[in-house]
Parts: C-alpha cells; structure tokens; sequence
C-alpha cells in the first residue's frame, strides 16, 4: 500500500491528502505543532489518514510532500528524508519570510536552496503555481478532455518520472520544466504562476493589487483571494506558458 507523508498540513497539504486518499493512497500528515492539532483534519480525512510528527512523516511515505513557508526550511528532518521523492510545494514572499539575498539577487532559486540542505533527498519542485483551491476543483481522471497540467523540475530523472506518476493519480498532468535551476519558470509572477488556472482573470488582478497595497503599507493582510471555479490548462498551454515567460525577480515583484 502507497504511502504520502506530508510535512506542512495546511491549505495546500490537506487538499492533496484528500485527492491521495480518494487514489487509494494512505496518508501521514504532520505540522509544526505536534500530531494532537491534527487530530480533527485526520478523523475529517478516515481511516486512510493518521498524524505523526515531521521525522515519522517523512519516514513513513512512499513521497513526501513538504508544503512549509521558508523561513523554517533548515528544521525539515534531512536524514528521515534521504533517499525519498520529495514534493516541494515551498513559495519565497519576502513579506512573509524575510529576506534571502541569494533569492533576491536570483543566484539561486528556493528549491535549490532546500535540496541543498536535503542533501540526500530527491527533490522536485511541484504544486506552487497552483491556488489550493484549484487542487480539487481541477483534479481529473487520466485521459479527461479537460484535464489540467502542472509543472515539475528535478535534477533526478527518476525522481521526477516518479514525482509525475503520483502527480498523475493525483488528477494531473504533468509538464517537465528542467532541473531545479528553471523551477523559477513557475515560481511567484510568473506566466505560469495561479493566473492560468483562473476563470475569472480580473479579479485575481484586483485582489493582487490589494493585497500588493496592504503589504506597503505595513497592514496585516486582510483580503482573501477570490472565489473561482477555475479553468483547465493543458499541458500544451502550460508548455507555452513555461517557454515564454521571463523571470521577475523577488524584488521585481508587485507582491514582495
């Protein structure tokens, strides 16, 4: 029986839990805080769902899903996660976790940054340039007319063909956008980054331009992102998508 362990079970992480569970995939979910704060999500999800701290996720799953802000990176449990597929959903806003002058400068994107300190593991860069609430409201059988395509990058062939499978009975294609070196093609504002997978276009572009104007002004964020049903993209729209977008910088961004 296939096991996903999750390190992070906030938005992004539980819905990829349910689409796991309903591929017939078990589930280890883990937090910062300890396997007792999850124990509503687990009885939520079933009995194909149990908590357990970070180092016993990762220990546990077939791949684990590591969906964290940044700032943290250096506690993920490196030598529990050596030799696993590790899915690295982890996004840089420099309003939420500081600054890292490597990122800023672009000398290296997040994903490098964290398969650096996971040595051993196999990371590959999957589920960011997605809202969560997309995760299931696009999630389709293989072969679905409209199925809809999310990027990968890797620096491990086989990590990323076996990234793709899971990916695939998750309820998506894939499209391979290089090693991790090019993971910043879907990285934050980026042609390939959430606005794709948007039905309604325009209010994601007010709901930025609010949110941008809450950050410069020091105010806690307040504004939610919009509810949307969301819109396939295809492997061949995401392809073109990847191809042609340039890179915009941390410090480039509306939203830093």
């Amino acid at each position: 029986m296939a096991t996903l362990g999750f390190i992070g079970s906030g938005r992004i992480g539980t819905k990829i839990a349910r689409l796991a569970i309903a591929a017939g995939i078990d589930v280890v979910l883990s937090n910062s805080r300890g396997p007792e704060t999850l124990t509503e999500t687990v009885a939520e999800l079933g009995e194909r769902a149990r908590a357990a701290t970070p180092e016993e996720a990762a220990r546990a799953g077939d791949w684990v899903v590591v969906s964290i802000p940044l700032t943290p990176y250096q506690q993920l449990p490196a030598a529990a996660l050596a030799g696993k597929v590790v899915l690295d959903t982890i996004n840089y806003y420099p309003f939420r976790d500081g600054n890292f002058e490597v990122l800023d400068s672009g000398e290296t994107t997040t994903s490098e940054l964290i398969q650096k300190h996971l040595t051993g593991a196999k990371l590959v860069k999957a589920f960011n340039n997605i809202n969560d609430a997309h995760i299931p409201a696009l999630a389709r059988p293989t072969g679905a007319a409209d199925r809809s395509a999310l990027p990968i990058a890797g620096d491990d062939p086989e990590a990323k063909a076996s990234a793709a499978s899971l990916i695939d009975q998750l309820g998506f294609d894939t499209v391979d956008a290089g090693p991790l070196a090019e993971s910043w093609r879907f990285e934050p504002e980026t042609a390939a980054y959430v606005a794709p997978y948007y039905a309604d276009k325009d209010a994601l572009k007010d709901f930025v331009a609010t949110m941008s104007k809450e950050i410069r002004a020091g105010h806690p964020l307040q504004t939610m992102p919009p509810e949307d049903p969301g819109t396939p993209l295809s492997a061949h729209q995401l392809r073109a998508l990847l191809a042609e977008t340039s890179r915009v910088l941390p410090t480039d961004r509306a939203v830093r």
